[in-house]
């Protein structure tokens, strides 16, 4: 199908982007890589008065490294993301789920932003942010802001993000030497998670020492599995202690009934996929 008519704009600094979102109000969309934004337009699910495209602004692009910190621009590309050497060191549970999404064409052009701000559950990038402790630096015309991730995932497709507001940057501190590892199941590939668990541990002499651990599409929002990770700490990094650690990992949790499995077929395979994530992140 093709959009119906809209304006375009294609600012070069943030200060005209939010010129622009102020201009238009809630009837704009900002375009990031567009590959969540596009086909909800080809499809008529929304009909914005106004697309700004974000593309053009250099300064949102990019990772750099703050001392204890990486801050990622918002429109820097999944695939910048796995050819920076200090993501995979610094942030190694960040690469791995951005190896598992879709397929090299998008991973060239969606954004790490973008795949944030629209906050679908099944995406891959929110329980890694969660896990890893992130913070999102959004940007209004009064000026910036800072939300932990624990903040920031409000709902379904919902963020702390206002309405005159862009997220500009996500800031990781560092997990240097942390094993990690993102366990995504689905039924073919490139496919949105079914259910997918992102952790990251710290073990020493086959101890776990920290464990951080994110659900993904086991909720309206990414979630974290703060049970497990607290029965983790001191344990071996065995199949037997893991194990009994994972089980907790449904608790608390909403899963979505869909085509692709109900709730309690979720429920069922995320202290599993726990599991297998956590001893492959502690390199058991």
């Amino acid at each position: 199908m093709i959009p119906a008519q809209f304006d375009y704009v294609a600012p070069a600094t943030v200060e005209e982007a939010l010129s622009a979102l102020a201009e238009a109000g809630d009837e704009a969309k900002v375009l990031a890589g567009g590959q969540s934004l596009l086909p909800v337009l080809r499809m008529r699910l929304n009909a914005p008065s106004m697309v700004i495209d974000l593309s053009k602004i250099e300064s949102l692009r990019g990772v750099r490294d703050e001392g204890d910190e990486l801050a990622i621009g918002a429109m820097t590309t999944y695939q910048t993301l796995l050819d920076d050497a200090s993501v995979r060191e610094h942030l190694l549970l960040l690469t791995k789920a951005t190896e598992t999404i879709a397929d090299p064409q998008i991973r060239h052009r969606g954004t790490v932003g973008g795949a944030l701000a629209h906050a679908d559950p099944a995406g891959d990038l929110g329980a890694a942010a969660l896990a890893l402790d992130a913070s999102f630096v959004v940007t209004g015309s009064s000026g910036s802001r800072t939300v932990p991730a624990s903040e920031f995932f409000s709902g379904l497709f919902e963020t702390a993000i206002g309405e005159d507001e862009l997220l500009t940057e996500i800031r990781f501190p560092k997990h240097t030497g942390w094993g990690a590892h993102y366990e995504k199941f689905v039924r073919v590939s490139h496919q949105w998670s079914i259910v997918a668990v992102a952790a990251t541990v710290k073990a020493d002499g086959g101890t776990i020492q920290e464990a951080r651990i994110g659900l993904t599409n086991m909720g309206d929002r990414p979630l974290r599995a703060t049970g497990v990770e607290q029965a983790l700490v001191g344990q071996p990094a065995t199949e037997d202690a893991v194990r009994a650690a994972a089980e907790t990992a449904a608790e608390g949790t909403n899963p979505p009934s869909d085509l692709n499995g109900d709730a309690d077929y979720r429920r069922s395979i995320v202290p599993v996929l726990t599991r297998r994530a956590v001893l492959a992140a502690a390199g058991a």
